[in-house]
């Protein structure tokens, strides 16, 4: 089978595609032959070396996965045929950008019916990591106030959409040339950045959904018992410590293959309330191109690649 491999760390073009074995399966697995791949910020964060979460090279970047189950091994819940999605293995090797990928049946889900490929390629880690924080960890409902981080980007724009679906009041931080996007996808506030210091205007929120690294300028708008849900710096001890003895509590994201979650995520897609923006689509034959939009960190929603 085709897939992308590098044999090196560096930038973009140490990305290509070679012939490399199809993989077998273990009990309760499947094969999926891939119809699209996401591409996510941490994929070239690892192809730089800059988080080296799979060792040394060679291996296959990518996590996020739309396909169509080819083979079912014993004890894995789905047929052949059956269309799935799914982020299997993360933060483990998932060799996503290829086109078959065997995965553990409960890593993955059923693909919303009423998307494409590209389109649910574009969901797992991102809008998991979205589900996790704001629903798992944060408990988000109806009638809060919620305030999310780089709205406009892959997690920020399932974030907004997510806590809008549980019934939240949502103020979306992003650059003025994407607030009539975070408008239409269900933002109530949206406040440039750029231009105005959140903190003089926005108050009383109950969680705030931050991926930008600002975790501790968000107790100036976070009210006594609200959360800090941080997606960048879930293992800093001392920033938890800081959140708690301020009143507040802190949970840290670290994003999980969890079929569960999908399945929710699947539903509210499929009843129209969560809409997964792609900005581009590459073939599997152009992934350092696509890495070079991702890291250029003007994306807004995401950006996959397709398997033909």
């Amino acid at each position: 089978m085709r897939a992308v491999v590098q044999r090196e760390v560096g930038g973009p073009e140490v990305l290509e595609v070679a012939e490399v074995e199809r993989p077998e399966l273990l009990s309760g697995e499947v094969l999926v032959r891939v119809r699209a791949a996401g591409v996510n910020p941490v994929d070239v964060a690892v192809r730089a070396g800059w988080f080296p979460l799979l060792g040394e090279p060679p291996f296959t970047v990518g996590w996020d996965v739309s396909g169509v189950v080819e083979e079912a091994a014993p004890g894995a819940r789905y047929r052949v045929g059956e269309e799935v999605y799914g982020m299997p293995f993360f933060p483990r090797a998932a060799n996503a950008y290829a086109e078959y990928v065997a995965a553990p049946s409960r890593q993955l889900a059923r693909k919303p019916a009423s998307i494409d490929h590209a389109q649910a390629a574009a969901l797992p880690l991102a809008a998991l990591t979205a589900w996790q924080g704001l629903v798992d960890l944060a408990g988000v409902s109806e009638g809060q106030r919620v305030l999310v981080h780089r709205a406009a980007g892959g997690v920020g724009h399932f974030a907004v959409q997510i806590a809008k679906a549980r019934g939240a009041y949502v103020i979306a931080l992003a650059s003025e040339p994407k607030h009539a996007f975070l408008r239409e996808i269900g933002a109530d506030e949206v406040v440039d950045y750029r231009t105005t210091d959140y903190t003089t205007v926005v108050e009383d929120v109950d969680i705030v959904f931050d991926s930008s690294s600002e975790n501790v300028r968000a107790l100036e708008v976070l009210k006594p018992g609200g959360f800090l849900v941080s997606i960048m710096e879930h293992r800093d001890r001392e920033l938890a410590a800081a959140v708690e003895a301020a009143g507040r509590h802190f949970a840290g994201v670290s994003v999980e293959p969890d079929y569960a979650g999908l399945e929710a995520i699947a539903a509210l897609v499929d009843e129209g309330r969560i809409r997964p923006h792609v900005t581009r689509a590459f073939p599997l034959a152009e992934a350092g191109r696509a890495h070079e939009l991702v890291a250029s960190g003007t994306v807004q929603g995401k950006v996959v690649l397709t398997v033909d």
